[in-house]
């Protein structure tokens, strides 16, 4: 059995941004999207004009410090290596607590559409958050280059309010 890691959030975050479930490299780095195709870090940094940490403690204090939070949609599951569509006996992870918990969070957005199936699946959307689904940011998205990828995940802008 596969478990997700603890959410990295804190009480001035704005947005939540939910994978679905961490890769094998993630799970033996225990970090949050370690592979290091994966577009994710280098596309958060890229949206706030920053040079990119390879330091995982630095990355984290930098999504916070942009009001950030990252979790994943599945709390546990089965599944032979990193492919979303390979789960099974999943359980969600308690995302609607975590809601109540952080009530600046206003909206939700989805790292590829794995993540949003199965928050659908576990959970009705609520009036008063926004959900956007992205592209995912994992090198298993090989349909879209980083800048595809770059180009819709700048919305995080506009929901940061953050002039460019």
């Amino acid at each position: 059995m596969l478990v997700s890691f603890k959410p990295i959030i804190s009480s001035s975050c704005k947005i939540l941004i939910l994978g679905t479930m961490p890769g094998i490299k993630s799970l033996e780095e225990n970090q949050y999207y370690a592979h290091k195709r994966n577009a994710f870090w280098p596309i958060i940094y890229k949206l706030f004009d920053e040079k990119i940490s390879k330091n995982y403690d630095d990355r984290k204090a930098f999504a916070l410090k942009n009001n950030i939070a990252l979790w994943d949609t599945l709390k546990l599951c089965l599944r032979e290596g990193s492919l979303d569509s390979k789960i099974k006996e999943e359980q969600a992870n308690e995302i609607h607590q975590l809601l109540m918990d952080y009530p600046l969070i206003h909206t939700i957005i989805f790292n590829g559409k794995s993540a949003e199936k199965f928050y659908n699946k576990y959970y009705k959307q609520q009036k008063s958050i926004s959900y956007i689904t992205l592209p995912s940011t994992s090198p298993a998205n090989a349909g879209k280059t980083f800048d595809e990828k770059l180009s819709y995940w700048t919305i995080i802008s506009k929901q940061l309010n953050i002039k460019r």
